[in-house]
């Protein structure tokens, strides 16, 4: 009792009793005058005694705020409160999915609506434009969808989005267009090399209009088809106009794509515009256009599936990227001048051709439908019949021809390769 009576840092312990002459009393209130007299007063604490509060604004990180907030939907009421409610399990998984998209091992055999709903959060996050990471993402989709994830791709004047995403370009699978005019890749240029792979044999049209192609170039994109039937063999469309290294021995590449139905060599360096002309008819049936053809117009050519907005945000970094690249010497901002001017010139090359060829008059064929065979005239039927018997005789001469030179014919597949073809075939 005197411990307590003279300690000052004493404890409440409720109501004490004291048992006198086997009796109970209560003695605490007896104690209150005492206990008042001893402590002293205490100052007033909104928070307990070792609690200290410091002001974190702007000290968080992005990930981290987001972190807190992405689990919640935040919307506003008539009244103008702010309301939030919880996300679904479904969408937090998916989020949380698409920020570790690159993790992932394989896609192969996901259901593809969800497959869609996945690319897209991992594009609203820019997953696809982290370098290194983006690359591995893109590719677990075109593996395992192909041409959902692109089937048409149009680069258009766009040789800083190749330049930077290269790699990103060539994961792409399955596509049926592809348009890469006045880009000026040149013949030795690597996604020129990559469109002789087999994950662009689908490739169907494709433009290379003032890309600065030679006949090396056209004899390097041939190759493949022209020896080992595989390639661009599906190729129907073709555009390579404004190419004036291109000559008449480049175009004699051409002949290897038998189901090539327009072509476009407006611009080119030809020499003997007849018998390129009587070559193209006889060989793979495509007679010289008098008008211009809507299929080399460029609106048709888009940029179509999944990651159509992602090339947007690729060109869109790469123009940032640019521009706010500082150059610090003399010289080197002179060199940046005029290499941006060379640019700019080369890019507006395009529509000043286009103007030219309208004036002059383009070099464009077609491959001509062949006539309805059930037509309600007779005079139609007859001539279809004596085309099909002089084309019987054209067919027996021609096989015995063959017959007789049939003792020459592997000498004469030796001769067609010519020790460049040798190289290429090596090289794949």
């Amino acid at each position: 009792m005197s411990y307590y009576l003279n300690s000052e840092n004493h404890l409440d312990p409720g109501p004490i009793y004291v048992r006198e002459n086997g009796q109970l009393h209560m003695v605490n209130l007896a104690l209150d005058g005492v206990r008042s007299g001893l402590q002293k007063k205490r100052p007033f604490r909104l928070f307990p005694k070792g609690f200290s509060v410091e002001l974190c604004m702007n000290r968080e990180d992005d990930t981290a705020q987001k972190e807190k907030t992405d689990h919640f939907i935040f919307t506003y009421t008539r009244e103008g409160n702010l309301r939030y409610s919880a996300k679904s399990l479904f969408s937090l998984v998916l989020g949380f999915i698409s920020d570790n998209v690159d993790h992932i091992d394989s896609l192969i055999g996901f259901p593809e609506q969800i497959a869609e709903k996945l690319f897209s959060a991992a594009e609203a996050r820019q997953k696809f434009t982290e370098p290194g990471a983006g690359l591995r993402a893109l590719q677990k989709f075109t593996e395992a969808y192909g041409s959902l994830v692109l089937c048409s791709l149009c680069l258009r004047n766009r040789y800083l989005v190749i330049s930077e995403k290269l790699e990103e370009i060539k994961s792409f699978r399955e596509l049926t267009r592809l348009d890469l005019s006045c880009c000026k890749l040149g013949d030795e240029h690597e996604l020129l090399e990559h469109l002789t792979n087999e994950a662009l044999s689908s490739v169907t049209q494709l433009h290379l209009k003032d890309n600065c192609l030679s006949d090396a170039g056209v004899r390097k994109m041939t190759a493949p088809v022209r020896v080992m039937k595989r390639g661009l063999e599906n190729l129907a469309l073709l555009d390579l106009s404004c190419n004036p290294d291109i000559t008449d021995a480049g175009i004699g590449y051409l002949l290897s794509f038998r189901k090539l139905n327009c072509l476009d060599i407006s611009g080119t360096g030809l020499k003997d515009i007849n018998a390129v002309k009587q070559k193209l008819q006889t060989h793979i049936g495509l007679v010289h256009s008098k008008v211009p053809l809507k299929e080399f117009d460029h609106s048709n050519c888009k940029t179509e599936g999944w990651a159509d907005q992602i090339v947007l945000q690729w060109e869109r970094v790469t123009v940032e990227a640019k521009k706010s690249r500082k150059v610090s010497e003399p010289r080197e901002a002179t060199q940046y001048f005029y290499r941006k001017r060379a640019l700019v010139e080369a890019s507006r090359k395009c529509p000043l051709a286009d103007s030219h060829m309208n004036s002059s008059g383009k070099l464009q064929f077609y491959k001509e439908k062949t006539p309805d065979c059930h037509g309600p005239l007779l005079k139609r039927e007859v001539t279809s019949s004596q085309e099909s018997k002089k084309s019987k005789k054209r067919a027996f001469e021609e096989s015995e021809k063959e017959q007789n030179n049939s003792s020459q014919s592997s000498k004469q597949k030796y001769v067609c390769l010519a020790v460049e073809d040798w190289d290429l075939l090596n090289s794949y």
